[in-house]
């Protein structure tokens, strides 16, 4: 049904958000696929602990209002709440996945992250597209010439 309306006629925020569902969608079908096959059946395999989840938080008391959070591995991230508007999501692959992984124990260590590698191998995109998924702001400084 959604490949059917993002091929009909779309104005450019819904075909943007169309665009993003499908993504998204096509990523959680493959990890739903790798956690059948290895067959997992506890939140604690790592399998499992390696995705990007986003869970409600209650507070321990009044005093301490309920959050959102993202947790992966033994990484939790508070929800930022920063929205860029609706944008286009990157394909996440298992290489995304493992970056993404890296920059979220950063955050928990409450350090900064700086990808190495190529240019033009989606370091940068990668960083940012984790930035929407955790409604954080990402600043990008282009440092070359």
């Amino acid at each position: 049904m959604l490949v059917k309306r993002v091929r009909g006629r779309l104005t450019n925020l819904q075909r943007a958000t169309a665009t993003a569902l499908v993504t998204a969608d096509v990523h959680n079908r493959s990890v739903i696929e790798r956690l059948v096959q290895e067959e997992v059946s506890k939140t604690s395999d790592f399998t499992w602990q390696q995705q990007l989840r986003m869970y409600w938080r209650r507070g321990a008391d009044a005093s301490e209002g309920d959050d959102c959070v993202a947790r992966q591995a033994d990484s939790t991230v508070k929800y930022g709440l920063e929205f860029e508007g609706r944008t286009t999501r990157l394909v996440i692959t298992p290489l995304t996945d493992r970056c993404w992984m890296t920059i979220t124990g950063a955050l928990r260590m409450k350090l900064g992250a700086n990808p190495a590698g190529p240019a033009g191998t989606g370091k940068t995109e990668s960083s940012k597209d984790l930035a929407k998924g955790l409604a954080i702001q990402c600043i990008v400084f282009n440092c070359s010439e």
